[in-house]
């Protein structure tokens, strides 16, 4: 393997280094699959953690951005970006190789054990991050930055289907069937995601790398350039409320399913899979959308939709039909899948797109620096008002009375996880209106981008409907709000 960065590279060069880049988002997307989302969760919950801890343990991997100061600092002593993000990420993916081998070969695995551990794994993949940002935005094109991504992302979202479904079936029928070896369970999982995981890194060694001039100026005072540059400033204040918004109630959607509604394993993965589904239907039209009309209307238009499916998590569990609930839920997670798809291709691309290249790990790291705050802040405020909001609740309801029947009808039943979720909901309006004042080279202005929408939707009025009012949805709500 070469080691040394190409003052420049080939057509065919670019061509290798981005299909390599797509076999370690494959490795990446299977080490992520095995050991987080809902199964980190549920192997926290059988290790015995409570609502703070959830909520620790989700803050975990974006309270470790704060590392990426040693990025910057990497990056000068070593020349090579594709040295430096091989060692990074073996070193990041030995960690889930012990959780795996403890869990494995321990009678009671603790939960205090297996954040030790993560805490290594996120550490070296935080500072490993911007790096591999960088030296990705130096190898794909600009002009097809959102093509590229959609593509990388659709087949890592298949994967992640396949393999959390099957997974998913596996640990119920363990749980069922041979309860004892659910932890045992979870061990190899982790062992092969570790495993799976290095041979990913190994192969980013094949991939070349463009040579760029690093910054030696001053870490704090190159630091400084991305705060004082004022549209990436205001990118870097939607973001950090938007994931603020995000992380405050995402951690414990599964929590409740699993707590609240008594949901199993693999019902959730299924439902999670739904999200996948329609993530990966949509994640290529996001793509082509957004290098014609730009990100952040991509995000105007998915944040609203967001923002909605977490109020529709309030109204689940009201009604005392499964069928109903059962429903809503798999509305919601085809929704979130949709909304999620382009907001954070997206939110990839227009930090790339606004770093200029001489100091894009600058840029990138001081931007991961400052969401990761509020990420890792988040989900432990969120677990904290969970705890707050236990033994309180707030109910609207209307009430019919006849001379034969009496019928409630439930508008609003906020309690415990709930709560978080309406939170998180307002606060994500307040980061749309933050949006719109970010300025994007190549945005196309906004009712432009609707009538060029409308003008593509052929099939029927109904599909116009829907997108035209998702586009106004927040104009229209905040409207309201000044109007009372």
């Amino acid at each position: 393997m070469n080691w040394t960065p190409k003052p420049a590279l080939s057509e065919s060069e670019v061509e290798k280094g981005m299909k390599v880049m797509i076999v370690d988002g494959l490795a990446s997307e299977t080490m992520t699959t095995l050991t987080g989302g809902t199964f980190l969760v549920a192997m926290a919950l059988l290790a015995g953690a409570n609502n703070f801890e959830i909520g620790l343990l989700a803050g975990l991997s974006t309270a470790t951005n704060l590392l990426q100061l040693t990025s910057i600092w990497l990056c000068r002593k070593i020349q090579s970006k594709k040295l430096l993000c091989v060692i990074l990420s073996v070193s990041a993916r030995i960690p889930l190789l012990i959780i795996g081998l403890l869990a494995l070969t321990l009678e009671h695995f603790s939960f205090t054990m297996m954040i030790s551990m993560l805490f290594f794994h996120y550490a070296f993949g935080s500072v490993s991050g911007p790096i591999w940002n960088a030296w990705v935005k130096e190898l794909v094109p600009v002009a097809t930055l959102g093509t590229y991504f959609s593509r990388r992302s659709s087949y890592m979202q298949m994967l992640n289907v396949m393999l959390g479904l099957t997974a998913a079936f596996l640990i119920d029928h363990v749980k069922e069937h041979y309860a004892y070896f659910e932890q045992k369970t979870y061990g190899c999982m982790f062992i092969v995601a570790g495993l799976v995981g290095i041979a990913g890194a190994i192969s980013l060694g094949r991939s070349p790398e463009p040579a760029t001039v690093v910054s030696t100026e001053n870490i704090f005072t190159l630091l400084r350039k991305p705060l004082k540059d004022m549209n990436f400033r205001r990118l870097l204040a939607f973001n950090s409320i938007w994931v603020f918004a995000v992380n405050i109630a995402t951690p414990f959607f599964t929590v409740f399913m699993m707590k609240s509604l008594g949901l199993s394993l693999s019902f959730i993965l299924v439902l999670v899979t739904t999200s996948q589904v329609f993530s990966i239907l949509t994640i290529r039209v996001w793509g082509k959308y957004a290098d014609r009309f730009s990100n952040k209307n991509i995000i105007a238009l998915g944040g609203p939709l967001y923002m909605l499916c977490l109020v529709a998590w309030c109204f689940v569990g009201l009604n005392p039909s499964e069928t109903v609930n059962y429903s809503l839920l798999f509305i919601i997670h085809a929704c979130m899948g949709m909304a999620n798809a382009g907001i954070n291709l997206s939110l990839t691309n227009i930090s790339l797109k606004l770093s200029p290249s001489s100091e894009a790990v600058i840029y990138l790291s001081a931007r991961n620096i400052v969401t990761s705050v509020f990420s890792a802040v988040a989900p432990i405020v969120g677990g904290l008002l969970v705890d707050f909001f236990s033994d309180r609740s707030l109910n609207v309801r209307v009430q019919w009375t006849g001379p034969t029947a009496e019928k409630n009808i439930y508008l609003i039943n906020l309690h415990e996880w709930n709560f978080i979720f309406m939170i998180g909901a307002l606060i994500a309006l307040v980061s749309l209106e933050v949006l719109i004042r970010i300025k994007e080279k190549g945005e196309v202005e906004k009712g432009q981008m609707v009538r060029i929408l409308r003008g593509n939707i052929k099939n029927t009025f109904k599909d116009y409907f829907i997108i035209s009012q998702i586009l106004s949805l927040r104009e229209s709500i905040i409207e309201k709000i000044r109007k009372h």
